[in-house]
């Protein structure tokens, strides 16, 4: 039986902020996908940097199945292939590679491919992609660069990721063609390691508060 996936931007429109997970510990990933849920995070991604993600990806479905969880950090079709066997509910990339484009189709995979300029803005365009990941964000600008952009592709929407902190947030959301963004200020390595669920719940909830302006 095929899975059946959402499309990418309603994935991006349940919510502003998407937490983004490096995890070392698979049994602890439950409890983290918990303390998100719990504080009103319904989407979050989980990158495959470490033996454990995709473990962790399967134990993060199993304790929280009301959320949809996507897997980052996948750089070509094995890591895709791996992602969706581990029951990822979408990809991110950092960046992207034809080869990689075509295996996401081919799967008919919901994906943000990462981008950083105006000419992989219309490559990812010109394969089909309309919604896209802007990194590194603080390094190249995030927000006068979707500010100029905005005129030459109306129909891109994008999840600015790469050193967006929480004072940065709104200024993002202004920008129209910015539908979320992605941080990893919401699950911190020393709150994960101490096993405060509560502190990762609380920042959820302020993460969660964030909406993009009407």
């Amino acid at each position: 039986m095929t899975a059946k996936y959402l499309p990418m931007r309603e994935i991006m429109a349940q919510g502003a902020v998407m937490p983004i997970l490096t995890v070392a510990d698979p049994v602890a990933a439950g409890d983290i996908a918990k303390a998100l849920v719990a504080g009103g995070i319904k989407v979050f991604e989980i990158t495959l940097r470490t033996p454990a993600a995709l473990k962790g990806l399967e134990a993060m479905r199993a304790a929280a199945p009301e959320a949809i969880i996507g897997a980052g950090t996948i750089l070509n079709a094995t890591d895709l292939h791996r992602a969706m066997g581990a029951g990822a509910q979408f990809g991110v990339s950092p960046g992207m590679t034809p080869e990689l484009l075509k295996a996401v189709r081919q799967a008919n995979f919901p994906f943000l491919p990462g981008i950083e300029t105006t000419s992989e803005a219309m490559f990812a365009r010109e394969m089909g992609f309309k919604e896209l990941k802007l990194f590194p964000a603080n390094v190249i600008g995030a927000i006068p660069w979707l500010a100029s952009i905005k005129p030459v592709f109306p129909d891109l929407v994008f999840c600015a990721t790469g050193g967006v902190k929480p004072g940065d947030v709104l200024a993002h959301l202004s920008q129209p063609n910015c539908l979320q963004v992605g941080g990893s200020w919401v699950t911190p390595a020393d709150a994960i390691a101490k096993g405060d669920w509560k502190a990762i719940e609380t920042l959820a909830r302020q993460a969660a508060s964030f909406k993009r302006p009407a």
